[in-house]
């Protein structure tokens, strides 16, 4: 079984990914954003540095799931804190012209030897409770970040994800969330993971305060 956890910069996927690996006793695939040396003169200067920051990530992101793609195939449970096909968003958002017709070579090539998740769970959250997160974790290389850069990326998620067809997609509003400090939150998204992927049991949870999609 392979799910991966989708959504905006700052929604809390890694954070997700963590806290479900005992419940699944699955092995972890986390995205290594820190290796990419493009990654902070992108979020100074995006225009200038997008076409390197994004073939880089391209090409980091095929090597790990592949590493891990022999782990899939003999029967091991597998939970991501990203999809392969994220990569291609961030390219339409930031790449144009030619650029974008060359990366889109590249992934197209390499994507054909990608495994296909079980089960993807889209993360959705509010642009400004987004930055909330974004400020609180104090990552350095993401202090430059712009409100209408994670506002317009995070419409793209949404209109990806409408239309996405490759596998199953399981929403889950996370605005009144906090998985990470209240145990009935977590419960409730395994719960609702663990239904989606036909998996028995389902723990019991109480009723959440505000409701959750």
């Amino acid at each position: 079984m392979y799910f991966a956890i989708e959504g905006v910069i700052g929604v809390g996927k890694t954070s997700l990914a963590r806290l479900l690996q005992s419940a699944f006793q699955a092995e972890l695939m986390l995205e290594v954003f820190e290796e990419n040396p493009f990654l902070s003169d992108f979020y100074g200067d995006r225009k200038r540095y997008a076409f390197q920051t994004q073939i880089f990530f391209l090409l980091s992101r095929y090597r790990q799931q592949r590493e891990f793609g022999s782990q899939i195939l003999t029967g091991d449970t597998l939970i991501a804190d990203y999809t392969f096909d994220k990569d291609s968003l961030f390219a339409h958002l930031n790449l144009e012209g030619d650029e974008l017709d060359t990366y889109n070579l590249v992934h197209n090539a390499l994507s054909e030897r990608i495994h296909r998740p079980d089960l993807i769970v889209y993360l959705k959250v509010d642009t400004d409770i987004a930055m909330q997160r974004i400020a609180m974790r104090d990552r350095s290389y993401e202090r430059l970040m712009e409100h209408s850069y994670i506002d317009e990326l995070n419409q793209a998620y949404e209109s990806f994800f409408k239309s996405y067809l490759a596998c199953p997609v399981l929403t889950v509003d996370t605005n009144q969330l906090n998985y990470v400090a209240q145990r009935d939150h977590l419960i409730h998204v395994t719960n609702r993971i663990r239904a989606a992927l036909l998996i028995p049991p389902f723990q019991p949870e109480l009723p959440l305060i505000g409701g959750a999609e």
